[in-house]
This record gives C-alpha cells, sequence and structure tokens, in this order.
C-alpha cells in the first residue's frame, strides 16, 4: 500500500505544478494581451497624431499663401495710395492760382 501511497502523493505533486504552471501561463497570457492592446492604443494614438500634424501642415501652407497674397495687395494698394495722392497734389496745384 505504501507503493501506491507514494504514486499517489507523486501524482497529486504533480498535478499541482501542473495547475501553477497553467496558472503561470494564464497571468502571462493577460499581462501579454494588456500589452498588445497598450501597443495597439499607442499605435492608433500615434496615428492620429500624424494625421493631425499632416492637417496642420496643409493649414499652415494655406495660412501662409494667403499671408503672402495679404502682403502683396498691401503693397500694391500702397504703391497705388501713393500714386493717387501725387495725382491729386497734382490737381491741386493747377487748380490754386500762383501766389505772386
Amino acid at each position: 500500500m505504501s507503493g501506491s501511497e507514494t504514486a499517489l502523493d507523486a501524482l497529486e505533486r504533480s498535478l499541482t505544478r501542473l495547475a501553477a504552471a497553467v496558472g503561470l501561463l494564464e497571468r502571462a497570457a493577460e499581462r501579454r494581451m494588456r500589452h498588445d492592446e497598450a501597443r495597439s492604443n499607442a499605435e492608433e494614438e500615434f496615428a492620429l497624431m500624424q494625421d493631425d500634424r499632416s492637417r496642420l501642415a496643409v493649414e499652415l501652407d494655406a495660412a501662409l499663401d494667403r499671408s503672402r497674397a495679404l502682403e502683396a495687395a498691401s503693397a500694391e494698394a500702397g504703391e497705388r495710395l501713393i500714386r493717387a495722392a501725387q495725382t491729386i497734389g497734382r490737381i491741386l496745384e493747377r487748380m490754386e492760382p500762383p501766389a505772386d
């Protein structure tokens, strides 16, 4: 009978070790799933940030183009105002009688 008890004891010890190994494997699988999920979330956030960066770059380029166009229009308007003021000055000179 002692031979069967040692066989049962050995079987119980093996089953205990197996249950412990399965528990470790389950915990490792859970950690891996959490890690993979966190990595997936980080990759998703990174992709969103890249999309935002691209969109902002396009918007910045458009704003710079508008700024350059406004600067050119402002310079042209300034030149036209100067010419208009000069023309008005010449007209006024012609209208005023010379002072003797």
